[in-house]
């Protein structure tokens, strides 16, 4: 049985943000007089809900520091002199071309629904997606709710979905979920980190994704693993 639905992440993925969410973070706590973070420990945290994301780069911070903090990551971030952040090489012909083949698509993000709405709109990509959900909607990965969620909507099962993603929250947001995961390796994370998880494949090039998916016969079942508690909107 081959796949039906195709979950993608959005940073790293199909969008090279990964300059501008660095760039961004470390403005954000330069403006509140916040010890600097190097850019790999900024890296590392890549795909986390905003919240996840400052209290792990800032632990020390308290709530309300925290969330000054993701204020002004905000504003960094959405600032139209920022850093550029154009997508991969490629990425929209494959949505393109993915979507043209009858799949249906969707996207699970660590952005909140503000940021990828704008992506979507600027990118031109929004008409592609059959649905998406952010982290100010469901828990952060790697929590299954996000995925979960995508799958009720759209009547779909997990060993008919892939998620495709760059990180090994992305891994284990499948994982935890039921589904397989497909890792691409031009993103954030390192292959070695990427294959810990155990995706079907790991990939050089998003151009290199309608390929592997033409010669792979069907999904794999995957048992899902306990699914953690979501306590707190990640937002």
């Amino acid at each position: 049985m081959k796949f039906q639905l195709i979950v993608f992440d959005w940073d790293g993925t199909l969008m090279d943000s990964e300059a501008r969410i660095v760039d961004a973070m470390q403005q954000a706590l330069a403006d509140l007089g916040a010890a600097p973070r190097m850019p790999r420990q900024i890296r590392n945290v890549i795909g986390l809900g905003l919240q996840e994301a400052v209290h792990t780069l800032v632990p020390e911070a308290d709530t309300a520091q925290q969330l000054q903090i993701k204020e002004r990551y905000r504003v960094h971030y959405l600032a139209r002199d920022g850093v550029p952040s154009p997508l991969f090489p490629g990425a929209e012909g494959v949505v393109a071309e993915l979507a043209g083949r009858g799949y249906l698509l969707a996207v699970a993000t660590g952005k909140g629904r503000n940021g990828l709405d704008r992506a979507l709109r600027e990118s031109g990509l929004g008409a592609y997606f059959h649905t998406t959900r952010c982290a100010d909607e469901a828990c952060s990965k790697p929590h299954p709710d996000m995925l979960l969620q995508i799958m009720d909507a759209l009547g779909v099962v997990p060993r008919d979905t892939l998620m495709v993603g760059d990180t090994e929250y992305d891994m284990q947001l499948a994982t935890n979920a039921g589904t397989q995961a497909l890792a691409v390796c031009y993103g954030v994370h390192e292959r070695e980190r990427l294959l810990r998880h155990a995706p079907l494949a790991c990939l050089e090039d998003v151009r290199d994704i309608p390929n592997w998916l033409e010669r792979r016969p069907g999904a794999l079942d995957r048992a899902a693993s306990h699914h953690p508690p979501c306590l707190t909107n990640p937002q």
